[in-house]
């Protein structure tokens, strides 16, 4: 049997070596090429700060979005039992797997000018979703917050029940045992959903461009002005992308014990 695991051990250390070159020669190709010299006046330039600070306030305020609406809906989904849940899990986890850019579509005709919602929020309140920095963060919400509904009903299903009984039996209200008991023993999974979701939304670009647009300073974050100086300066885009790339490596880097854990 030691033998044979020995035996098998080189052929699946090199295919692991392959899967590793495939995935870092792309990241290595960035270091080598990445304009070093230059790499603070890049940052820095009015275009890249203004992404830089839009990709922020757009990924934090999706985030706090996510938990907002996300918190509950897991829970109804770790804890609950009614017709069609199996349904409403599918529909949850769907844009994980969604191209961007149909989730994009879809959002146009839900949230457009002429979409289910978006004709009554113009009409009626004059709001205008598509191409705005509201937009964006529809967008980023729509695209991320399945990443921490998922992290956090793994982490209501994997808790004691016994602590919310116990709560319940001395009295504690609903609310109460929520709000006291099983958020503190869910935080760890909540704040590993959250950042999970934040670094997704820092990421998003194909539902952003397809909904929101590529406007400087309204709704070009970090993604999309990578994309654009392609086209231009590509050495701008270089360090563009090495700053989302170190962030995404920090963040995963951070979370992988609690990742695996889940």
């Amino acid at each position: 049997m030691r033998q044979a695991g020995h035996q098998l051990g080189l052929p699946l250390v090199l295919l692991g070596a392959l899967a590793v070159s495939i995935i870092g020669l792309p990241l290595i190709g960035l270091l080598v090429k990445a304009p070093w010299q230059s790499a603070w006046t890049y940052l820095t330039a009015p275009a890249s700060r203004d992404a830089l600070r839009l990709s922020l306030v757009c990924s934090l305020s999706a985030t706090a979005i996510a938990v907002l609406l996300g918190v509950p809906l897991a829970w109804v989904q770790a804890r609950l039992e009614f017709p069609g849940k199996t349904l409403l899990r599918a529909v949850t986890t769907l844009p994980m797997v969604l191209p961007p850019v149909v989730g994009g579509v879809a959002l146009l005709f839900a949230f457009g000018r002429r979409g289910l919602v978006g004709q009554v929020l113009f009409d009626a309140f004059g709001i205008r979703l598509p191409f705005s920095t509201a937009g964006v963060i529809l967008a980023e919400t729509f695209v991320a917050m399945p990443f921490l509904v998922i992290t956090v009903e793994a982490g209501l299903r994997s808790m004691n029940l016994r602590f919310e009984e116990a709560a319940r039996t001395l009295g504690a209200s609903r609310w109460t045992v929520f709000y006291r008991v099983t958020l503190p023993l869910i935080a760890p999974s909540l704040f590993a959903g959250a950042v999970l979701c934040w670094s997704r939304a820092l990421g998003e670009f194909g539902a952003t461009i397809t909904f929101a647009g590529n406007l400087p300073g309204t709704t070009q974050t970090m993604p999309l002005a990578v994309y654009l100086e392609l086209e231009t300066r590509p050495e701008a885009a270089i360090m563009l992308s090495l700053v989302l790339v170190a962030v995404s490596i920090t963040v995963l880097a951070a979370l992988r014990d609690r990742w695996l854990a889940l």
